[in-house]
């Protein structure tokens, strides 16, 4: 297998068993031969030595004691003339210094004479000769150089100037003999005769100088001579006294000398006696211990033989199995290499079941069956409890499901990817690893580099937060494709070093990853997915450690302790194994072998008396906690609910880490109670309720009620409370089709739910009741509030999912209050109330890891609490501890610096519209989780951004989404709120700025109340308008200027110049459909016409146009003078809320039975597995599929190809298409889920989508658009192709045509016009169509018409036709869309229509409207059109 080496595994499992019996038995058999006698008497001998060893000892150190004496007393004399020697040093060392310092002092006088010297040359002294008669001071000096150089002290009795010349004849011989002059042996002579020049005031060189530089130089020479002399002679005493010191000292150290080598002679002696004794000692050590390990040997013997002896019982019977196993290790190690390859990414049932139900029955089953351990567990051959034990104490939930992911990611050899959501695997990873891992993220700075040298290392690496596609430049690394014999492998461009150690784990938090097949090829896929069970576990732990902390501490020790036992007693035993099995000839000698077997039976001993002890607290310990498991149980429910709301809207992303958090502060809150029943109610009540307002407050108001609702169901379901039947009948709604109700109260579709309940036992006879009490059950029906109601009959007893189920059926747009009543009967009014937390409370959660993340809504700023709160506490723009960062271009450095800045200082960062930033949001993401440890404890973050407006294009990172407090700011709704708010954007100075007050005001109350209409009508869906339109205050203000603008510059008012204004570039601008910008025009036309200031004006049914009134006077007439909440107010008819409200309930169950546990099995009478589910769905639509049209057999009957013939082929062509897919990947799905094709994201879409009752996406693509579900979608295509059967069959038009069935209307309507045109030879541009509603119905008419066509099927929606008067009429309450007669439909030329008293009526393929527009009827009508423009009338092809 690609994933493990099985071949390793196998010769690993046969050598532990060879191993284990080769040490234990063979060895244990050894001990019988050995002769406890033959080691006493070689006990004897050793002793008998020892005794001569010891005498012979004993001599040695008495010698040793009198040479040691000798050595002491030698030393003494050394010590004493060291002593001598080291004065002396020190008297010589004294006057040598002083000596110095008296020679440095005559150092200036010699240096100057010698500069004075250096003065002289043959040129100056040359000169000095040529004088004639020099002046005395020259004189002077060359007689005083003559006295000073006198030899032998014979002073020159002539001492003239002619002397002194004939001595200076020979000028260089005469400088020789001045720089080579003796000056430490002056005679007494001269230096006496020098005196009187010496003495002179004149004989001075400074003075000198100004008569002759040579003669200056000559007289310094003299001076310092003198000077030199001076001292030299005062220092010659003292180094005479110095040579005679250093004489001294000589001698003292050759005596010194001479003393020491006889003491190395002396210590050379005691060492060579010393080594002699040391040896002898050495051998008397020697036989001692030998003699000792002798006596050792015979106790050690004895004791391993004791102690094998009950080892070898239990080991033998270990031996025993394993030799059992050897017949199934080759089957065993199939089946773990398997469950290493494959079962990673699986869920623990499925595992399981692969394993059990499927693997090893088809191994038995094979013609040779490989034989198999009946009872084997992979973890066993795996790992062992030591491992595990080790893990557990890492960090690694203790769960099975855990410990098999890492069993898994320890023995695979593929790289191991683990999808960990919850971050539970790469926690315990990172504790695992710790300083040896090298923790990257694809696309961080430099991550290629950190891979790189971890390639040549040998490293292990761990990439996190792997998204679904990865680097292609790491593909070389993932498929191991190195280069050069193994040694490289490329990374891009660049070959690096490769290390066979390197180990690489990948990680991606996705919940569902779609990962490339290469990928999941290249890695072991390992689902570290927390599971309810494991959660339940932890979180049982944690509310034990909260309310019991000895308790939980007890565990917690247990545990620790237990895993401690277990990796002692492996550790003890392995050695004990491995020196058994790698000793060789006699290993009695072996102590640690023997005390090995000893203390392991010691400690196995102590262990099992401590783990015995340990199973009983442990039982009282898991008696006390499983009081808590309730409140654990219900907490985990929570969170797998709050997870799975995702697929509401990809904004919903909640952590495991963030629930923990919620679940602790929950704890805390629960009120205290000495009674624990009653502490555990209010511990549940006190999480459910914070988990609530946790997940509530970031979720729009449109899934309040999913959640709610979901989580109600959902811990009834856990309690065993409701049905699981009932509750999918609820969700799912499998009303039976075809049918007609007999009661004109229901329609059809209610009649059908009815129906398929009374198949159910609970439900019986329902059908005939309602029948049998028709009018009992039609006042139940028809009342305002039937959810409010008591049931006819004994159906008021049943449960209150029972009534639901039955109210689903009769009035579908009352399911959303009266779901909302359930959850109120169940959980408490708390969970309806709808209070909004306020952002003080909010605040307090947040903290730097938490930033506070607001989802906003168009015309909302919830900033404005956050600039309040910080006001508050002193965070304000002034104070510099604020910052507010609006992204968009160029702003992404800005907010970053602002980031670090803040996260230093501890400042409050606003961040805005992040949602423009796509490209930079992940560095944010790791910004904020590198600011997340670490930073200043005040630093907080708020975050914005707009939901994206499909989950296609949603950016937000779910890491910062997970780790955010989430909340939903909204609009407010209802037409009393959006009027309050539209007026708010003016005030009293707005009202009196413009000079013709009267017609301002007027118009600007009119506007706004245009505003709020055109807001507020969305929530009517395509009723309201065909396409949603981002409409804001912006329209609302700049038309009130363009409004005063116009009113100042006119004399009279310029209603239709202002009403295109409004209508077709303020508000128009948004509009994109001609019909939407149909509506918003006669809005206008209604709201601002000259009659709104001649008498009352109606805005709408009951409320006038106010007079003149102040500002305040305006909001005060709102709330006196508005009529409650109601479709009038709109201009549409009540209806519509009634549809509104029937399409909130069916999404709101659709998104709930979305949300259903898929793993979710009933029992007998159940609803099914749901692969079995599909599985009946599948079979049963192939059965009823018809064989696909043979278009060439179908061309050939036609003689003549008239444009409804051409029709025909097109949607025949069209059906073939349609069909042969449904075919192909129903067939397709068949196969995957027998196993025999590979499950494509495709298949598991269909699969989905099966179970459902939803119409896949791949049909959607090929058919025709509708809004049924699967079930009634399918119904609807096999009549479809019945209907072109029966056309077909002969190609003559049908009496009437059903419009709804074709997948192109328009092609039929135009055929229409072509036909005519062509009989009348009229051109086809000049012609339209005249749509005329007979009086009769289908049934009515045996022959198509002579010209055009008759056709059936259309449904009028927002009104009603009056078959009677032949005209649209008000509709009549709850019937939302009442059938049209046959219509028939001419072509005739466009100059002679009439469409007086007409309204021009869409006609839409479905109830979404907009793009499934087909064609346009003009209808009779006797009421002004713009009635019926306001109340949204159309005609349906389908409902």
């Amino acid at each position: 297998m690609p994933n493990v080496n099985s071949f390793s595994l196998y010769d690993c499992k046969s050598c532990s068993l060879f191993w284990y019996k080769n040490g234990i038995i063979n060895k244990s058999k050894c001990l019988t031969s050995l002769l406890v006698d033959e080691l006493k008497a070689r006990l004897a001998a050793q002793e008998v030595e020892l005794k001569q060893k010891n005498e012979d000892a004993d001599k040695l150190i008495r010698v040793v004691g009198v040479e040691t004496e000798k050595v002491s007393r030698e030393k003494a004399i050394a010590d004493e003339e060291e002593q001598k020697v080291a004065l002396i040093t020190q008297e010589v060392e004294q006057k040598q210094k002083d000596c110095e310092e008296d020679l440095a002092k005559a150092e200036p006088a010699l240096e100057a004479a010698q500069a004075a010297l250096n003065t002289l040359n043959k040129k100056n002294l040359t000169e000095l000769r040529s004088f004639g008669s020099p002046p005395s001071a020259v004189s002077n000096v060359t007689a005083a150089v003559m006295v000073l150089m006198a030899p032998g002290g014979k002073i020159p009795k002539d001492r003239s100037w002619k002397a002194a010349k004939a001595a200076m004849a020979r000028v260089d011989g005469f400088l020789d003999s001045l720089i080579k002059f003796d000056k430490e042996n002056i005679h007494e002579n001269c230096l006496k005769a020098l005196q009187p020049y010496l003495q002179d005031p004149k004989f001075k060189p400074e003075f000198v100088t100004t008569k002759s530089l040579a003669a200056a130089g000559l007289c310094s020479w003299v001076v310092n001579m003198v000077r030199f002399h001076a001292v030299f002679c005062e220092v010659q005493p003292k180094r005479q006294a110095l040579s005679r010191a250093n004489t001294e000292l000589a001698a003292a150290q050759d005596k010194l000398a001479s003393i020491k080598a006889k003491i190395a002679r002396l210590n050379e002696n005691l060492r060579k006696l010393t080594a002699k004794f040391e040896k002898a000692t050495s051998d008397k050590l020697k036989c001692q211990q030998e003699a000792e390990a002798t006596a050792c040997t015979i106790a050690l013997a004895n004791r391993l033989v004791g102690g094998l002896a009950s080892e070898n019982v239990r080991w033998a019977e270990a031996v025993k199995n394993f030799k059992q196993q050897q017949s199934t290790l080759c089957g065993d190690v199939l089946l773990i290499t398997a469950f290493i390859s494959y079962l990673g990414y699986f869920t623990k049932k499925y595992r399981q079941e692969l394993l059990d139900g499927i693997w090893k029955p088809y191994l038995h089953q094979l013609k040779v069956p490989i034989p198999v351990t009946p009872s084997l567990d992979p973890l066993t051959m795996l790992t062992d409890d030591a491992d595990v034990a080790a893990w557990q104490n890492e960090g690694l939930p203790a769960d099975r499901m855990s410990t098999e992911n890492a069993t898994i990611l320890t023995n695979c050899e593929r790289w191991p990817l683990m999808v960990d959501p919850q971050l539970q695997g790469i926690k315990w990873i990172k504790t695992k690893y710790g300083e040896d891992l090298r923790v990257i993220r694809i696309g961080q700075k430099g991550y290629l580099d950190t891979m790189e040298r971890a390639l040549a290392a040998g490293e292990l690496v761990l990439i996190e937060n792997l998204e679904e596609s990865m680097d292609p430049v790491l593909g070389p690394l993932l498929g191991r494709e190195t280069i050069k014999k193994g040694r490289y492998i490329k990374i891009g461009d660049k070959e690096c070093d490769f290390n066979p150690a390197f180990r690489l784990i990948l990680h991606t938090k996705l919940a569902n990853p779609h990962f490339q097949p290469e990928l999941q090829a290249q890695c072991t896929l390992i689902n570290f997915t927390v599971t309810r069970d494991g959660l339940e576990d932890q979180l049982l732990a944690a509310v034990v450690n909260m309310e019991r902390p000895d308790l939980e501490e007890l565990k917690s020790n247990l545990t620790k302790q237990q895993n401690g036992f277990k990796i002692t007693l492996k550790t003890l035993e392995d050695n004990l194994l491995s020196r058994l099995s790698s000793a060789s000839g006699n290993f009695l000698g072996d102590t640690a072998l023997v005390e090995n077997l000893e203390i392991t039976k010691q400690t196995a001993a102590e262990i099992e008396e401590k783990v015995q002890e340990s199973k009983v607290t442990e039982t009282k310990i898991n008696e006390a906690r499983e009081h808590y498991r309730p409140a654990a149980a219900r907490a985990s429910l929570l969170y797998f609910i709050m997870s799975d709301l995702h697929a509401i809207h990809p904004m919903y992303q909640f952590s495991l880490k963030a629930f923990s958090v919620v679940f602790h502060k929950a704890i805390e809150r629960a009120p205290p109670d000495e009674s624990l029943p009653q502490r555990l109610l209010n511990l549940i009540d006190s999480i459910t309720f914070s988990v609530f307002q946790y997940t509530t407050r970031g979720l729009f108001e449109c899934d309040k009620l999913t959640y709610t609702a979901q989580v109600t169901f959902q811990i009834l379901l856990m309690s065993k409370e409701i049905n699981i039947v009932e509750l999918d009948f609820l969700l799912r709604y499998p009303a039976q089709t075809r049918v007609t109700s007999p009661v004109e109260f229901l329609s059809n579709h209610s009649w059908g739910g009815i129906k398929a309940l009374s198949s159910m036992e609970e439900f019986r006879n329902l059908d005939r009741d309602i029948e049998g009490s028709a009018k009992r059950w039609k006042k139940f029906v028809e009342s305002e509030c039937p959810e409010k109601e008591k049931f006819p009959q004994e159906w008021k007893n049943k449960s209150a999912l029972q009534r639901l189920c039955i109210l689903r059926a009769v009035r579908p747009d009352r399911m959303s209050y009266a779901v909302r009543d359930f959850v109120e009967e169940k959980l408490g009014s708390k969970y309806v109330a709808g209070r909004s937390l306020d952002f003080a409370t909010t605040f307090e959660e947040s903290g730097p890891a938490t930033p506070v993340f607001f989802i906003l809504s168009p015309g909302v700023d919830p900033l404005k609490d956050v600039e309040k709160q910080g006001k508050k506490l002193g965070y304000t723009f002034n104070n510099r501890n604020f910052h507010n960062v609006s992204l968009g271009q160029g702003q992404e450095v800005v907010a970053e610096q602002a980031l670090d800045l803040a996260a230093k200082e501890g400042h409050w960062v606003i961040l805005q519209n992040i949602h423009l930033v796509a490209k930079w949001l992940s560095s944010l993401e790791k910004k904020l989780e590198q600011h997340s440890e670490g930073s200043h404890q005040d630093f907080r973050v708020f975050i914005s951004a707009e939901p994206a407006p499909s989950p296609e294009s949603h950016i937000i990172p779910q890491g910062i989404l997970e780790n955010s407090i989430k909340i939903t700011s909204e609009a407010p709704t209802g037409m009393h709120a959006n009027l309050h708010k539209a007026l708010d954007n003016f005030n009293q100075d707005t009202l009196e700025m413009c000079t013709r007050e009267n017609e301002f005001k007027s118009i600007l109350f009119a506007l706004c109340y245009f505003h709020a209409a055109v807001a507020e009508r969305r929530k009517f869906g395509p009723q309201g308008w065909n396409r949603s339109y981002p409409f804001n205050t912006g329209d609302l203000t700049i038309s009130v200027n363009v409004l005063y603008n116009y009113l100042e510059a006119s004399t009279k008012v310029p209603y239709d110049d202002l009403r295109y204004l409004f209508g077709e570039i303020m508000y128009g601008g948004h509009i994109t459909d001609d019909w939407d910008r149909r509506l918003c025009k006669t809005y206008l036309e209604e709201f601002i016409k000259p009659e709104m200031l001649e008498g009352e004006f109606l805005l709408a049914p009951g409320f006038p146009l106010p007079g003149n009134l102040d500002y305040n006077g305006y909001h005060q007439y709102i709330d006196d003078a508005l009529p409650p909440e109601s479709p009038y107010l709109y201009g549409l008819h009540p209806n519509a809320e009634i549809g509104f409200l029937t399409q909130t309930s069916e999404k709101l169950f659709r998104t709930m039975l979305e949300m259903q546990p898929r793993d979710t099995s009933v029992g007998e009478g159940g609803v099914g597995t749901r692969d079995e589910t599909v599985k009946a769905l599948l079979e049963e639509m192939l059965e009823k599929l018809m064989d696909e049209f043979n278009i060439t057999e179908l061309m050939a009957k036609v003689e003549e190809r008239t444009p409804y013939a051409v029709v025909a082929f097109q949607e025949c062509e069209r059906m073939n298409i349609l069909t042969s897919e449904i075919k192909r990947s129903l067939k397709e799905l068949d196969l995957g889920l027998k196993g025999e094709l590979t499950m494509t994201s495709d298949m598991e879409n269909l699969q989905n989508a099966l179970f459902l009752d939803t119409v896949p996406e791949s049909w959607i693509k090929r058919a025709y658009p509708s809004t049924a579900s699967l079930g009634t979608w399918f119904a609807d295509l096999l009549t479809r192709i019945k209907e072109l059967e029966a056309w077909t069959g002969d190609f003559s038009l049908p009496s009437t045509v059903w419009l709804a069935g074709f997948f192109n209307p328009q092609s039929f309507l135009t055929a229409i016009m072509q036909s005519t045109a062509r009989k009348n030879k009229w051109p086809l541009d000049k012609m339209t169509l005249q749509c005329d509603v007979t009086k009769k119905n289908r049934e009515d008419f045996a022959s198509p018409p002579r010209e055009g066509a008759y056709v059936h099927g259309l449904f009028m929606e927002g009104a009603r036709w009056d078959a009677q008067a032949g005209i649209i009429a008000e509709a009549r309450l709850k019937e939302l869309t009442p059938a049209m007669p046959v219509i028939f439909i001419k072509a005739i030329p466009a100059d002679k229509q009439d469409i007086r008293s007409t309204y021009r009526c869409p006609v839409y393929k479905t109830r979404q409207r907009g793009p499934t527009y087909v064609w346009t009827f003009n209808l009779k009508t006797r009421e002004n059109p713009s009635k019926w423009v306001l109340a949204g009338v159309a005609l349906l092809l389908q409902i």
